[in-house]
């Protein structure tokens, strides 16, 4: 039986002969979590079970390959991909692990072992693994040291679209009953567990990745009655929404967009009270432009207000406009950005797009360019965003698609601290749909959304049983990289800017968004540099 610690940058095949190199230590800083990986490999099928002793606490998962149809559109060029990014199997579920489980002959098994430093002392400690098969036992041990200084709490704020209507339709519960509410809970704290403190919170059916004319379940926060032209608003759910949320650490909310994406064309789906029962008052059929919808935005305006300022989070809001608007739509983005800044004056618009023409005209106070986008917004806005999804994938954009190296993951916090960046976007924290949202997917079996998107896009997480949350290696690589952001602007906050933008460069080179090093062994080094500058 062979044993190796492997960096939490490698990602193992189950049919690989060879191991990565293992680490000489995993150094962390106060407060941080690290991860390391346990790959165990026999020349017989066999069961066995392990254990992990470490004064710093510690969770055991199961690394488990999961099936990748689509990796990457043809034809892409400068993208670095693990086995040439072939349709297969991939590492990145991670099931807590009980400690027990069967090895293949010839086949490689990988426990995922996550660390905490929050709560012990700076100093050196040890991870001991014990690995025990009917006949034999082996132990390895990885030295673990927690440098003096502790991180700084996260000043990013982070968005991972959080699909509430996925969840009811994965675990087929009426959206915010009682069972939908415990199970939004559970994927609300895993979602702050990881970084996202900012949440996208669907007053009204977010009107994202829906086909023209198409439906996504409702998911509706806000409780409107419609007496003729005028309206009622009751908010007791998203009393609820928020109160829950800011239980497990999220203190910024973003409020669903309030027209259609690519174009701003049409309102989303609204439900309401009439005289004739419950009805679709707005959708697909509503121009943007209506007088109609514009009074209905107006009177939602003002009472939106008076509940956020009774909750005293305004100054914590954003509000959407549309969602990807291209060149083609500015005229109209011009149209009803005009009516969201008279309607709720009070928050912060905030959208993703990536043409600095809708900036420069005033039309969006906080743009969020593609990364590809960043060089024509950086120095030019006082508070620079960007994100990444299905697009962002060539000349070595960063992503965290399953075919990607891990690499292309966790560099986004270096590129973030670079670049100043307030803020970061993603789409899919659990998006479980097709493209369109034309029907729901397995998440275990279909990872790119009915083939449209490269494996991994569409979320992080997948749904466990009884509504809990599964982590991915995804995830965890990605939160590291966010860990890395508060760790540079620890050190920063205790030497200075130069000195950290110069350590940067000095080990792993001029950095931008499309430059960088691949090898996990050289951020490593990185890292450990950049404690040493703080003792």
């Amino acid at each position: 039986m062979e044993l190796q610690f492997i960096s939490a940058l490698e990602k193992v095949f189950s049919e690989d002969s060879a191991l990565p190199a293992a680490p000489a230590a995993l150094t962390l800083f106060g407060g941080e979590r690290g991860s390391v990986q346990l790959c165990v490999k026999s020349d017989r099928t066999e069961k066995i079970s392990v254990t992990a002793e470490c004064a710093l606490p510690l969770k055991l998962f199961r690394v488990e390959e999961i099936p990748a149809g689509h990796t990457i559109a043809p034809g892409t060029k400068r993208c670095t991909l693990v086995k040439n990014g072939r349709p297969g199997l991939y590492p990145d579920l991670l099931r807590p692990f009980s400690g027990a489980l069967t090895v293949r002959k010839g086949k490689t098994s990988v426990v995922w072992i996550l660390l905490d430093a929050a709560d012990l002392p700076a100093g050196s400690y040890a991870l001991t693994c014990t690995v025990a098969a009917e006949t034999a036992s082996q132990t390895l041990s990885l030295p673990v040291k927690i440098a003096d200084t502790r991180l700084l709490p996260q000043t990013l704020l982070h968005t991972d679209w959080f699909h509430a209507d996925c969840l009811a339709s994965y675990y087929n519960v009426e959206a915010f009953g009682e069972a939908h509410w415990k199970i939004v809970e559970r994927f609300m704290e895993n979602a702050a567990n990881h970084g996202v403190n900012l949440l996208l919170t669907p007053l009204f059916t977010p009107p994202l990745d829906t086909a023209v004319g198409g439906e996504r379940p409702t998911v509706q926060l806000v409780e409107v009655t419609k007496k003729g032209r005028r309206y009622t608003f009751g908010f007791d759910r998203l009393f609820r929404w928020i109160t829950l949320a800011g239980k497990h650490g999220v203190e910024y909310f973003e409020f669903s967009h309030f027209f259609t994406q690519w174009g701003a064309k049409h309102a989303p789906k609204i439900m309401a009270q009439t005289s004739k029962g419950e009805q679709r008052i707005f959708g697909w059929e509503t121009d943007a432009l209506s007088q109609g919808y514009r009074s209905f935005l107006m009177q939602l305006g003002a009472a939106l207000k008076e509940f956020t300022d009774d909750m005293g989070i305004t100054d914590r809001c954003f509000v959407h406009c549309s969602d990807e608007p291209g060149e083609k739509d500015l005229r109209q983005y011009e149209k009803v950005s005009a009516v969201i800044k008279a309607a709720f004056p009070a928050y912060r618009q905030l959208d993703a797009l990536s043409d600095f023409d809708f900036y420069e005209r005033g039309l969006v106070e906080t743009p969020v360019p593609g990364e590809g986008a960043v060089p024509a917004f950086a120095g030019k806005v006082p508070k620079l965003w960007t994100y990444y999804c299905c697009g962002q994938f060539e000349d070595e954009l960063p992503n965290r698609f399953f075919a990607m190296p891990s690499v292309r993951n966790r560099i986004l916090g270096v590129l973030l601290y670079k670049y100043d960046c307030e803020g970061f976007l993603h789409w899919g924290y659990n998006f479980y749909y097709t493209q369109f949202s034309k029907r729901e997917v397995d998440p275990f079996t279909e990872t790119d959304a009915g083939g449209a998107f490269p494996a991994g896009d569409s979320f992080a997480v997948y749904p466990g049983e009884n509504g809990e949350p599964l982590t991915s290696l995804r995830q965890q690589v990605f939160y590291d990289g966010l860990q890395d952001l508060r760790a540079l602007r620890t050190v920063e906050a205790l030497t200075s800017r130069e000195t950290v933008l110069k350590l940067i460069e000095d080990v792993l080179g001029d950095v931008d968004f499309s430059h960088y090093p691949m090898d996990p062994a050289r951020f490593f080094l990185f890292r450990e540099k950049l404690a040493a500058l703080v003792g």
